[in-house]
């Protein structure tokens, strides 16, 4: 059964994005399982990125705001959803801050991510994308010295990664699955 025609123009036109909309919605879903797949492709999308940037020799201020935002994105996937330092300063009871249980009776609380993997993927790959895209306008291609961007990235990215490894080590959380203990179980 098809849909009754469109009275205005722009009914017309919201009826095909929304089409269209789902159509891409039914493909990302489809894509939520092959996580190493996703991510080869952003890497190789990402990789084109670099090679435009390297190849045309311009658009660093492009590149520089792309790592900043892979950046905070970044931050946002390996910080847990809830913060244990808030969470003690509003006073818990025992006094435990939602880290690893330390008595037989805690309750052991999960690793719950700020940012989810896969609006992570979703995230960066949109934002590459965008950053790709941006690097073919000229208007993009802003003269700066190139160097002090890097020296002045890695230095952002140094002490932003200190900071956060030293609330790791001090609420004992780590966000990645490597080298954690797996036990068999029924799968349901």
């Amino acid at each position: 059964m098809d849909a009754p025609e469109p009275d205005t123009p722009f009914s017309a036109v919201t009826a095909q994005t929304t089409k269209y909309g789902r159509i891409f919605q039914a493909y990302l879903d489809k894509s939520t399982p092959f996580t190493a797949y996703r991510w080869i492709g952003t890497g190789v999308l990402f990789l084109a990125f670099a090679l435009r940037i390297f190849v045309a020799e311009g658009w660093y201020i492009v590149a520089y705001s792309l790592g900043i935002y892979l950046l905070n994105l970044f931050l946002a996937f390996i910080s847990p959803k809830f913060d244990p330092s808030l969470e003690q300063d509003e006073g818990m009871e025992d006094g435990n801050a939602g880290g690893l249980p330390t008595k037989a009776d805690d309750e052991f609380r999960p690793f719950v991510r700020r940012l989810p993997e896969f609006k992570f993927w979703y995230s960066t790959t949109k934002a590459i994308t965008i950053g790709f895209l941006c690097s073919w306008f000229e208007v993009f291609n802003l003269p700066v010295f190139w160097p002090v961007l890097v020296v002045y990235w890695l230095i952002l990215f140094g002490l932003t990664m200190r900071r956060q490894i030293q609330h790791m080590i001090k609420y004992r959380y780590v966000p990645f699955t490597v080298g954690k203990t797996r036990y068999p179980g029924a799968a349901k």
